[in-house]
């Protein structure tokens, strides 16, 4: 799996998925990382990635369009890295699996 990380995000984000034998950037890697909602989608797309974001707009525009990238929403409020970790951690299986049925947008609350 490939995955893009948003820039409402940590970088160390993008770390923990690469230690889980993924391939993984934040956006801040991949250039600019002031990118509009719109260039960071089409990047997504063409880089075939899986787009992680807390950004609500990405998981409407998922929902509306039977096109563009699989969408992984974080739901929950802001948080420290290690509680954010620490959480995902615990959803991982699911949220795998998830992204391995082919899912268009995953909630992670």
């Amino acid at each position: 799996m490939r995955f893009l990380v948003d820039a409402n995000l940590p970088p160390v984000l993008a770390a923990w998925l690469r230690e889980r034998g993924h391939a993984a950037d934040h956006v801040s890697d991949t250039g600019e990382a002031s990118r509009t909602d719109t260039q960071v989608w089409r990047e997504a797309i063409s880089a075939g990635c899986i787009l992680v974001s807390k950004d609500e707009d990405f998981a409407r525009r998922r929902s509306v369009s039977s096109v563009g990238p699989q969408v992984v929403w974080i739901r929950f409020g802001n948080t420290r890295r290690i509680a954010l970790l620490s959480h995902l951690e615990r959803v991982w299986p699911q949220l795998e699996a998830a992204v391995q049925r082919g899912e268009p947008l995953i909630e992670v609350s």
